[in-house]
């Protein structure tokens, strides 16, 4: 028997209504057989972090359950953020949706197409804050320190602003 993992995902969305891109991606993913959606943060309103000057953004992070192994899963993100109209012309720049892949169980992954956990996500406050609104104890695996410690730690000067509470996305798959 095929066992479920947990993994945890990171969204964000500065182009075209950006709600509706996010609440798009988990639809989509939720389609997947192998996927389903456990627990979604609140939605928080942040200002852009490198690339080029550019409007705000709208993130939040979600629990998954998942029999994909983490390349798969990561490819089947890619695929529904090319669904839903994700260009990629320089990085860091505005999107429609970006869909990362954070932490999958203790996985510790460094391949061309995905680093586990994400190499930044310990430098977010933008994903830290809703990650921890659904796992504050998560320890991130080769860490060993929990997503509320490091958000604790987290010395950006992020703007990051509570948008919508956690019931904006309403997940029938489960």
């Amino acid at each position: 028997m095929i066992t479920e993992k947990h993994a945890y995902i990171g969204l964000g969305s500065n182009l075209g209504s950006r709600l509706s891109n996010l609440r798009q991606s988990l639809t989509l993913l939720a389609q997947v057989p192998a996927i389903k959606i456990k627990a979604v943060s609140p939605v928080y309103e942040t200002e852009p972090v490198g690339g080029p000057a550019q409007g705000y953004y709208l993130n939040a992070c979600a629990s998954l359950l998942t029999t994909l192994p983490p390349e798969t899963l990561m490819q089947a993100m890619l695929d529904v953020e090319n669904r839903i109209g994700r260009i990629r012309i320089e990085r860091w720049g505005p999107r429609t949706i970006d869909l990362d892949l954070l932490v999958y169980e203790d996985a510790v992954i460094n391949t061309t197409l995905l680093t586990l956990p994400h190499p930044r996500l310990s430098e977010r406050c933008f994903v830290l804050i809703p990650l921890a609104d659904i796992a504050p104890n998560l320890a991130i695996p080769g860490l060993g320190i929990t997503i509320r410690k490091l958000l604790s730690e987290c010395l950006s000067d992020e703007d990051v602003r509570y948008y919508l509470p956690a019931n904006w996305f309403i997940n029938n798959s489960v």
